[in-house]
């Protein structure tokens, strides 16, 4: 087997005994605060989305039509990732780690902070709409460049022993941003009336976002470049080419191992946390705010269990975390789905235990940033991860409704069945040793 300590393949390998210090805290603390907020700017959308619909289209405008239109908009944010994904970590591979990490949130914080002072339909006209759509697609190319250049940035700076705990608990970082929205868009409801919020209080998440990301950029300046891009620079090895033209040519595996594990991480995210609210609400009738409370609980272990996993794959092994990982996955999405309705004691216990298991989606940044070699880490995860995202994200909804009128137990076994796809791939020695250069 070939040593796992190349410097090429695993982050900060030339120091494998180095414990965390002051400086990797700093680090990951900025990271993962950024993520969380830049996420928080990219998610809060959707949960004032019904009211975005009425305030930024013809008040005549059939419901149905508007409901469409406004999750267009919302959607466009997915289909500008790979975009922004591709060109950012271009740069990103060739000019240095942190401009780009800099960059990507401070084009999340600005469209957030427009679309908190945006004009709406009633003072703009068509234009209202339309500028509510650009600032959306910038929104979507920023998060298409900050998650895996975020994953990148902390990988390469902790020692190896570290590895997994860092970019676990920086994914949970970034998770945490879903539950900072929805947290926000309780506390809104709870403290102003309908009419207060449609009247001018839904703009306190966008303006609240716009400001504190424009402080994490702001932060962002006391990081310093990975050391191992600087050693890149150093030896004259940032890459030649186009990036993502030698991704392509020489690293068609890895690019496969990225795309289904974002297949996997995609329906975790989309179908448990963002979909099954909703679902609790139409299939079994249960009250909005019970099924919100429980998706607090989801997400808060979801992040636990970021953090957990990456945890874990320091001491027992990533292989021996994704067979665990997703199989328990599998396992608590069927007690969960099938014990529904249930009672609200049984709800949240349920929905909070599935969500730790899902909490293996750090896996994906934890295989992913070692499948590549260094000079085309950031483009590779970066394209092969927001490729993926647009596909299996944007499809997932459309499948689990259309699944769903067959068989209201759909979304249990999709979700199930990424399981056990992810459990699978714990058996593929890329997952669990990373890219290995080539010996004479």
């Amino acid at each position: 087997m070939t040593n796992m300590t190349s410097a090429a393949t695993l982050p900060s390998a030339g120091e494998p005994q180095r414990t965390l210090n002051k400086h990797d805290y700093q680090t990951l603390s900025l990271s993962a605060l950024g993520g969380t907020l830049e996420f928080y700017d990219f998610v809060v959308y959707v949960f004032f989305a019904n009211i975005l619909g009425a305030l930024f289209f013809p008040a005549d405008m059939p419901e149905w039509l508007r409901q469409l239109q406004t999750l267009g908009i919302f959607a466009a944010g997915y289909l500008a990732r790979p975009i922004g994904g591709i060109i950012i970590a271009h740069f990103g591979d060739k000019l240095g780690r942190k401009k780009m990490f800099t960059l990507s949130i401070f084009l999340m914080a600005v469209p957030t902070l427009v679309i908190g002072l945006l004009p709406t339909y009633a003072s703009l006209g068509v234009a209202a709409p339309l500028l509510l759509l650009a600032m959306r697609v910038l929104q979507g190319a920023a998060i298409g460049g900050e998650m895996p250049g975020a994953w990148v940035f902390v990988a390469e700076h902790v020692p190896e022993r570290h590895y997994g705990l860092a970019v676990g608990t920086l994914t949970a970082g970034i998770t945490g941003g879903i539950l900072l929205g929805s947290l926000i868009a309780v506390g809104i409801n709870t403290h102003y009336s309908a009419a207060e919020i449609n009247e001018y209080a839904w703009r306190i998440p966008f303006i609240l976002g716009g400001v504190f990301g424009l402080i994490s950029v702001y932060l962002r300046r006391f990081l310093e470049e990975t050391p191992i891009f600087k050693e890149l620079a150093a030896r004259k090895k940032v890459a030649s080419e186009l990036p993502v033209k030698t991704v392509l040519r020489e690293h068609r595996p890895a690019m496969l191992l990225v795309a289904l594990m974002t297949w996997v991480l995609s329906t975790t995210v989309v179908v448990v946390i963002l979909m099954t609210p909703t679902y609790l609400q139409k299939v079994f009738h249960i009250a909005p705010t019970l099924s919100l409370e429980a998706n607090v609980a989801a997400t808060l272990t979801l992040t636990i269990g970021c953090a957990v996993c990456g945890w874990a794959t320091d001491r027992i092994g990533t292989k021996a975390v994704m067979l665990i990982g997703w199989g328990g996955l599998a396992v608590t999405s069927y007690l969960f789905y099938m014990s529904l309705p249930g009672t609200p004691e049984s709800l949240i216990w349920l929905y909070a235990l599935v969500g730790f298991f899902c909490g293996s989606i750090s896996l994906l940044p934890i295989t992913g940033v070692r499948a590549f070699p260094p000079a085309v880490r950031f483009s590779g995860l970066s394209f092969a991860y927001n490729m993926a995202y647009a596909v299996f994200g944007g499809l997932t909804p459309i499948i689990i409704s259309v699944w769903q009128k067959y068989d209201l137990m759909a979304p249990a076994h999709y979700v199930a069945a990424m399981g056990i796809l992810g459990f699978v791939l714990g058996f593929w020695p890329l997952a669990s040793r990373g890219w290995q250069p080539k010996t004479r």
